[in-house]
């Protein structure tokens, strides 16, 4: 069972979080040639201030 683990910014829309998780399940499901219900897909969200890119942490 494929478990996909997407950590993004936090407050994105539930409806881009759901068409993000429809992708990745029907092109795991296409490639591997799984059932949709193998895939497993979780956000993890970050605060910006906890995000750090080169050293410096993201802003609000």
């Amino acid at each position: 069972m494929p478990f996909v683990n997407i950590t993004i910014y936090e407050g994105h829309a539930k409806e881009r979080k759901d068409e993000i998780a429809r992708r990745v399940t029907d092109t795991i499901t296409e490639v591997c040639k799984l059932p949709r219900e193998a895939v497993w897909v979780v956000f993890n969200e970050v605060t910006p201030p906890d995000w750090y890119v080169a050293g410096t942490p993201g802003k609000k």
